[in-house]
């Protein structure tokens, strides 16, 4: 399960850098929203396996209630779920 946390974790992470670094700029600067339509439903459910998940292997990691809020949080900081995996896994 750390492994699946893992691999969850990083690609809920580039996908969230790929709609705010390229999906939104191109939906607002170039009136093109491809990127943001085809990327925000699978973003979406990663961001979801990635809270089901952490949940899930808390006790794993053995994670204080502090440390597990930070990992919730990181959720939706950039680059967040990188800090999470070098820091915490």
């Amino acid at each position: 399960m750390k492994i699946a946390f893992k691999i969850i974790s990083y690609l809920e992470g580039i996908s969230y850098l790929l709609l705010l670094f390229v999906g939104v700029p191109m939906k607002h600067f170039m009136d093109n929203p491809v990127v943001v339509k085809s990327l925000g439903m699978p973003h979406g459910l990663l961001f979801i396996a990635y809270i089901i998940m952490a949940i899930y292997v808390k006790g794993l990691f053995n994670w204080n209630r502090k440390t597990f809020l930070i990992v919730l949080l990181a959720s939706i900081v950039p680059f967040g779920t990188f800090y999470i995996d070098k820091k915490y896994c």
